[in-house]
């Protein structure tokens, strides 16, 4: 055991050995806390979406700079902070964890995992990043092909677009972005983000369940904020999603992200933002509401070859009430994005899913963002489905029609049938494009309107059996050539006349 003497002289000259380095920093005191928002006294220096670091490890962003103080909002532990607290600057803004190791996850906005599993990141991006300038994007001339005969044939969809999903409650929007994801699955070059904004835990759980009994999963990241956390983690949910999506764009890889849906996000928004005593506009909402949903959607883009080509291809959904789309977030969002695919009710719920109102959709890339194929076939598509919709609507009253009236209805009976489609019965382009090419020949015309989804399934099992040379070239190429036409009408036919007859030599 060492002396008294000894060990007071060792403590003596540790302490003459100490040396105090005075460190300064932005320092701020809490001054009150109301539901999740912190008014903070100081920090004069802090930045608009800075970190701030609360007493017991606890972090909050700051969304309202003043001239004598900060108001943030809490990402975590809200009950933990005290009137008096100290808070810090930390200098830097919100990240999010990205790269490989998410394909399969499910996360939260601020990187922790959802779904039980330890997750080990080494690569993390902000959440809030600028989006690319004009210089660096690519005219959006590549299709990204959905699965939906519908959609691809009517409203088709570009890498690198923004297409709005909207329509009223429980009419379809997420099983068309659902399908739109799971026809991605054999691209080893597709990624596919899903963004749950304010959705309900169940509802993740089933999205997560349909992905993985398709085999989608495995190339998918979701990104979740449900119905109970906090608004502030509503928020940033997008902007992180997004993140995610730009990290993979940005190697050269194409992107398919979901919003679902910016409804509640701007609610969320509204919400954070009356709480921080911001002037309130039209419904309530601040009025950088507009910027809220166009800085994140146009971080969407197809960038240059010089920049690697990647993509970032946005589904945002909006929830409408009533089909009013002239509501102030549904048209906010419409004149950002590139198009719109609007879903009615009516059809909904009279079995035509997905319910595609064609006249009030539409695709602003129009038929650059088709295959040579597709452009084909398609042509008169869309003409001839709202010309029979707004046919059947006068043939309601029991008005005389003539015999072309007659056969015009006939038509478009047929073809709504052909275009129902389940979500996960995705069809590959050149199912699509024989599809259309037995209806375009008016080869389905005796076939009764009730078995025509049942014949459709048939016929490409036939044509896959007997034809996948033909399909197989329509598929690579995205050309339809006249003997591939010419072979496809021949076994359609030969199809139509007996199902069990001998395949042409």
């Amino acid at each position: 055991m060492a002396e008294p003497g000894l060990y007071t002289d060792h403590l003596l000259a540790k302490v003459k050995a100490f040396t105090f380095e005075p460190k300064s920093g932005d320092y701020g005191t809490v001054r009150s806390i109301m539901d999740d928002v912190v008014q903070v006294d100081g920090l004069a220096g802090s930045h608009y979406g800075e970190l701030l670091a609360f007493e017991g490890g606890h972090f909050g962003l700051a969304l309202d700079l003043r001239e004598d103080g900060v108001g943030a909002v809490m990402l975590s532990g809200s009950r933990e902070i005290i009137t008096g607290g100290f808070v810090r600057g930390t200098g830097h803004v919100a990240d999010i964890c990205v790269g490989d190791a998410l394909l399969g996850r499910i996360i939260d906005p601020i990187g922790r995992p959802l779904d039980g599993e330890e997750l080990k990141a080494t690569a993390f991006r902000p959440v809030e990043c600028p989006a690319p300038s004009i210089m660096d994007r690519s005219p959006v001339d590549h299709p990204l092909q959905t699965g939906l005969l519908a959609i691809d044939s009517m409203i088709p969809i570009g890498r690198g677009q923004r297409e709005l999903i909207i329509g009223d409650r429980q009419t379809g929007k997420t099983a068309i972005a659902l399908a739109a994801m799971i026809n991605q699955r054999y691209d080893e070059n597709t990624y596919c983000v899903y963004c749950a904004i304010g959705q309900k835990g169940s509802t993740v759980a089933q999205v997560a369940h349909t992905l993985r009994e398709a085999g989608a999963m495995e190339r998918t990241i979701i990104v979740a904020a449900t119905a109970d956390d906090r608004p502030t983690l509503q928020y940033l949910a997008p902007y992180a999603g997004c993140a995610i999506a730009e990290e993979f764009m940005l190697q050269g890889k194409d992107v398919l992200i979901v919003y679902d849906d910016l409804s509640k996000h701007a609610a969320a928004y509204r919400s954070m933002s009356l709480l921080l005593r911001r002037p309130s506009g039209r419904e309530a909402y601040p009025g950088d509401v507009f910027y809220l949903h166009s800085r994140l959607l146009e971080r969407a883009a197809r960038l240059s070859d010089e920049r690697g080509g990647g993509s970032i291809t946005a589904l945002p959904i909006v929830e409408t009430m009533a089909g009013d789309i002239s509501a102030y977030i549904p048209t906010n969002v419409i004149s950002i994005t590139d198009g719109q695919i609007f879903l009615e009710e009516e059809l909904f719920h009279a079995g035509v899913r997905p319910a595609v109102n064609v006249g009030l959709s539409v695709s602003r890339v129009g038929r650059a963002a088709q295959r040579p194929a597709m452009k084909d076939v398609s042509g008169s598509l869309r003409l001839d489905l709202a010309q029979y919709r707004d046919t059947a609507i006068f043939a309601q009253f029991g008005a005389d029609i003539d015999e072309s009236t007659a056969q015009l209805l006939r038509r478009g009976e047929r073809l709504t049938q052909l275009l129902k489609q389940r979500q996960d019965d995705v069809m590959t382009l050149a199912q699509q494009v024989a599809v259309l090419v037995a209806f375009g020949q008016d080869l389905l015309k005796d076939v009764p309107p009730g078995e025509i989804t049942a014949l459709r399934g048939e016929m490409l099992s036939y044509l896959q059996e007997h034809c996948e040379g033909t399909l197989h070239s329509i598929d690579t190429s995205g050309k339809l050539s006249g003997a591939d036409k010419e072979m496809l009408v021949a076994y359609i036919k030969h199809f139509m006349e007996g199902r069990n007859a001998e395949p042409i030599n």
